[in-house]
């Protein structure tokens, strides 16, 4: 004999796809997101994506404990050193250790590049859920606002946005999350879409939840893997961008290193010094790299079209 759902919230709260995915996963003997780690560390390349992205994360979090010098020490006198034992990279034109700079420098682009994914997500799953939970008018003029910003020309507005708002960390956080919510949007929307008229929807509706409690409890943690995949790539494109920003001298200034103004102060030296910009150059692609191996990795870990 079929066995009939219990009532109240828990079994809406059990009816919902990624509850059933649950639930099958379990029958099996595993949770669904263990079976997701199970999936995620056979992909070789994006958990050597993943251990790099942790190890410099680790390393630039301990600048402080491992950098022999502060990032603001200048030694006149050792100015564009080649690498030794007491300047294991070298030094720059003015004396800054290399090396030094370097890991503090990784501290700034990886906060820039987290913080941006952090701010896009929240305003994409905000924007998209609405969009899409509501439909009609709201749905038409968020989504006609998001179209008119996927046309504007990124490039242009971000350098005049950054020569108001830019030079600081927050502000240039600011203005990349401006243009990087737009992808998570429409993609939250078009999730939304599909799972508002399904029954545990409407059961939770019948049992009175309110649209705040809809969306919060049943609706957005359904699209948090694919916003999760989303924050991922958005990481390494904030710190593309950074780095392009503060090379064109309108993003982070100094004293504060990051990357991109290493780059910066490396152009006229690319000839004499050319490993000034090698550095700074290797742990830009090397991290933008890790980010998109991590997130090709969580896609394939998360797909819901993976069977369980």
């Amino acid at each position: 004999m079929a066995r009939l759902p219990a009532s109240g919230s828990s079994a809406v709260s059990r009816s919902t796809p990624a509850r059933a995915r649950l639930e099958r996963a379990q029958g099996a003997g595993q949770s669904f997101w263990a079976l997701a780690w199970h999936r995620f560390r056979h992909h070789k390349v994006a958990l050597a994506g993943a251990a790099v992205v942790l190890a410099l994360v680790l390393v630039t979090l301990l600048a402080g404990a491992i950098a022999p010098y502060r990032f603001e020490d200048i030694d006149l006198t050792a100015r564009l050193r080649s690498p030794s034992w007491r300047h294991l990279l070298g030094t720059d034109t003015i004396g800054h250790d290399v090396f030094t700079r370097l890991l503090y420098a990784g501290r700034v682009s990886l906060l820039v590049g987290f913080s941006a994914a952090v701010a896009a997500a929240c305003a994409g799953i905000l924007i998209g859920a609405t969009a899409g939970f509501y439909g009609g008018w709201p749905d038409n003029v968020l989504m006609r606002i998001t179209d008119v910003s996927l046309a504007l020309p990124d490039l242009p507005i971000l350098i005049v946005l950054s020569k108001y708002l830019g030079g600081s960390v927050a502000g240039i956080v600011f203005v990349i999350s401006l243009f990087a919510w737009r992808g998570v949007a429409r993609l939250v929307r078009g999730e939304v879409l599909k799972l508002r008229g399904q029954e545990f929807a409407d059961a939770a509706r019948a049992l009175g939840a309110t649209d705040l409690r809809i969306l919060a409890r049943h609706l957005v943690p359904n699209t948090l893997a694919p916003v999760i995949v989303a924050a991922t790539l958005i990481v390494g494109g904030a710190i593309l961008t950074e780095a392009a920003l503060s090379f064109l001298g309108i993003g982070i200034q100094p004293p504060v290193p990051s990357w991109g103004n290493m780059l910066q102060n490396a152009q006229d030296f690319i000839l004499t010094a050319p490993r000034l910009a090698f550095y700074p150059g290797l742990m830009i692609f090397l991290t933008v790299l890790c980010f998109n191996f991590l997130g090709d990795g969580l896609r394939d870990a998360l797909d819901p079209r993976l069977k369980l």
